[in-house]
């Protein structure tokens, strides 16, 4: 893996950098070999790329030294930021700046930026149809990445910005998935009403990555959205049905019902989905399935996806 271009992967043991990571690594005649870089190299997930012939860096996303470093010697760049490690759209900022900081200093050739929409260039902090937030936000884990696309373009850094869609995953990892209501039955409760959710399994984003990146620098500029499907909640549940094998009812959740669940960051994502709701066609038009296809073939659908998944969904028993 040494003699190939090497690719420093922020996030490598986390759910988009580690898709990307073992796609690259899958490919051994790609012509590209992996830097992943973590906060902790002795992590399992760590072990488990260096075991597989990556080159595994510690850094600190919050030190740009450390960022600088890692950076250095390698020929292009995946930079993702985690807001559910801190909940600080500031702090992810701060975090973008020293990647693209360290991207133009390296010289790379190419960077895949993970980026969402800046949802106040939709909906003014004046505008109440979205509430604001800390004062500053619409969506502070979407207004964080959006506002950070700057730090890229202003250093000059040849970047392409790519924008994720809602993980399935969310459904096995966060409790997502359908819950057993007092009768019984399984219910799917999302605050989407009869709106399109755009979805994707995690691990196809960073072979969407991949994609790019093998393509190179003429990707440079442009903005991809990715999806697996666009999905209405009834269409979920319906899938959700077939994979577990009985019936999932879907119940559409007030916006305020959803904010009520109480756990942390819950009126952030309660305005994602408001923003969801209020922009669909522009949301969806970002994320055209055909364009994910495109670069990864492999790319799953839902169906596909819970085919593989639906077991790890936690799902209590009927009693």
């Amino acid at each position: 893996m040494t003699d190939g271009k090497i690719i420093a992967i922020v996030g490598a043991t986390g759910a988009q950098g580690g898709g990307l990571a073992r796609a690259i690594l899958a490919d051994p005649a790609g012509g590209f070999a992996v830097r992943a870089l973590t906060r902790n190299p002795d992590s399992a997930a760590a072990r488990a790329l260096a075991a597989q012939g990556a080159e595994v860096v510690q850094v600190d996303l919050d030190d740009a030294a450390s960022v600088r470093r890692a950076f250095q010697g390698a020929w292009g760049a995946f930079c993702v930021t985690n807001f559910w490690e801190h909940f600080s759209a500031e702090r992810e900022e701060a975090q973008a700046a020293h990647m693209a900081g360290a991207a133009a200093d390296a010289g790379l050739a190419h960077v895949v930026w993970s980026t969402l929409e800046d949802v106040r260039r939709f909906v003014p902090l004046s505008d109440p149809a979205i509430p604001t937030l800390q004062g500053r936000y619409k969506v502070p884990h979407f207004d964080g990445k959006g506002a950070s696309d700057r730090h890229f373009t202003e250093r000059g850094v040849p970047t392409t910005f790519v924008l994720a869609s809602y993980y399935w995953d969310n459904l096995v990892h966060l409790g997502a998935g359908p819950q057993r209501g007092k009768d019984g039955n399984l219910v799917f409760a999302l605050p989407m009403a009869d709106r399109r959710l755009a979805g994707i399994a995690a691990e196809d984003i960073g072979k969407c990555a991949y994609g790019v990146l093998r393509r190179g620098p003429a990707l440079a500029g442009r903005r991809i959205g990715l999806a697996g499907e666009h999905l209405t909640g009834e269409e979920m549940a319906a899938a959700l049905g077939r994979a577990l094998g009985e019936p999932v009812a879907y119940r559409p959740l007030s916006y305020d019902e959803f904010q009520a669940l109480g756990f942390p960051g819950a009126d952030d994502l309660a305005n994602m989905f408001r923003f969801f709701c209020a922009f669909e066609e522009p949301f969806l038009g970002a994320r055209p399935v055909h364009t994910a296809r495109e670069l990864n073939p492999e790319l799953q659908s839902f169906e596909a996806w819970l085919g593989t998944n639906a077991s790890r969904i936690p799902i209590a028993p009927r009693r």
